[in-house]
């Protein structure tokens, strides 16, 4: 049995957590899930998740991109490829195209450098599927300030820099339609969830 490597994107306060969530849940009944995160995802990770996201210091626009490229690297290499070679089904919340979107675009650096970084750290690993959830940055807003907690780096990086990452987004979806599945995220959760369900279960019966 092969395995399966499902990542999702989209904007901060966009659901993909809660969406990633319930379908390991769902597929846990017949398969071996791996659920994990980047920035974050191994003892490393959490370090260089800290620095990135919650540092009071500055990081520079190519350092906050190689930072992530490197946590990436030995995360794919010592947590994704291993549960891949034994079967298992990865869902993953947030892999290149988030650098590509939020450092590329966001940071206004060149898009296509952040990907061959990314690339090159995997050894060109590549999803099955990609889930992106699209939601305009103005609700999502909205949602994380619901949520009463303090904005992290990206979370409070300003309007122009969420609206050139949504866009971002949206035009790498458009250039790998095969890849990503695209949601509405205002759409209730159970809708999305069941729109997610049905393209795994196609992947998987083809796999």
């Amino acid at each position: 049995m092969s395995g399966l490597f499902i990542t999702f994107e989209g904007g901060d306060g966009s659901g993909k957590s809660t969406q990633s969530r319930l379908l390991a849940d769902w597929l846990a009944q017949s398969r071996e899930v791996v659920f994990t995160r980047e920035p974050g995802g191994t003892e490393l990770g959490a370090e260089i998740r800290s620095l990135l996201l919650h540092t009071g210091g500055h990081i520079t626009d190519r350092a906050e991109a190689l930072l992530y490229a490197a946590d990436r690297s030995h995360h794919i290499a010592t947590v994704v490829r291993p549960a891949l070679e034994r079967g298992a089904v990865v869902l993953q919340d947030r892999y290149f195209d988030s650098s590509v979107a939020y450092q590329g675009e966001g940071r206004e650096l060149e898009p296509n450098d952040i990907r061959d970084l990314s690339l090159w750290g995997t050894e060109g690993l590549i999803p099955d599927v990609t889930v992106l959830i699209d939601l305009p940055p103005a609700v999502g807003r909205e949602r994380l300030a619901a949520r009463d907690e303090t904005p992290d780096r990206l979370e409070a990086a300003g309007d122009d820099f969420h609206e050139r990452v949504r866009r971002a987004y949206l035009r790498l979806a458009e250039a790998e339609p095969d890849r990503f599945l695209v949601l509405d995220g205002t759409e209730p959760i159970d809708s999305l969830q069941q729109r997610i369900r049905d393209r795994v279960s196609a992947v998987l019966e083809q796999a």
